[in-house]
């Protein structure tokens, strides 16, 4: 019994020491509490502990009884001390094998806590960089769409000035025109007034021809 509380105390301070610094065994360490404390794992170690608990009640009972006998013999017997040793020694392995589990489950759980908050920790953190890169990325858009309305805006400007260009043009266009038809409207009375002496003169030549004609046929007569 002593020697198998010695080796289960060897191995929960080995544990122990492999669980307190960073090294490649400390993860096979978790690995293997992990897997203890999965399934029927808990169960064994509850059922364990209560057995040990018992044993230790047994062990601490067994030496208020020894003790006891002081007062009836005035000292105890070597086979009295004997056995009250024996049971101390096997309660306190008992004590410390029960506070050692304790402080591996306690470590196993602060562990886990640990690499769950540094991944959180990770997780944020390149969430932040996410937001900081797309915050970068928005601001270098906004700038490019302000360099483009910019350059829409002086495009738009310099549309409307070649359109007042071209309405500046299309206006005197407008006013040749209007000149071009007056001065046609004056060249076709012009024209039509021509016309009407021209009319007029023709007459008067037939006229003239025809008392011409008159007159000679008089003479001949």
């Amino acid at each position: 019994m002593i020697q198998l509380l010695f080796t289960l105390l060897a191995a929960e301070a080995a544990l122990v020491l492999v669980l307190l610094f960073r090294t490649p065994a400390r993860r096979l360490a978790l690995l293997a509490v992990d897997r203890a404390k999965r399934g029927r794992g808990p169960v064994m170690v509850k059922t364990v502990a209560a057995t040990m608990l018992v044993v230790l009640g047994s062990s601490g009972y067994s030496i208020s009884k020894i003790r006891g006998r002081v007062g009836d013999l005035g000292q105890l017997t070597p086979t009295d001390q004997v056995l009250a040793s024996r049971h101390l020694l096997e309660a306190s392995l008992m004590g410390y094998s029960l506070f050692l589990g304790l402080i591996i489950d306690r470590l196993h759980h602060y562990i886990r806590e640990l690499r769950t908050m540094k991944k959180n920790m990770e997780a944020v953190t390149k969430q932040s960089r996410t937001l900081e890169e797309a915050k970068h990325g928005s601001v270098e858009e906004i700038q490019q769409y302000q360099k483009e309305i910019s350059s829409l805006n002086e495009q738009v400007q310099e549309l409307k000035r070649l359109s007042e260009t071209k309405t500046e043009e299309l206006k005197t266009a407008e006013a040749n025109t209007l000149a071009l038809q007056k001065q046609s409207e004056g060249l076709l009375t012009e024209y039509e007034r021509l016309i009407a002496e021209n009319e007029e003169f023709r007459n008067q030549l037939q006229s003239m021809d025809l008392r011409l004609s008159h007159s000679d046929s008089k003479k001949n007569t």
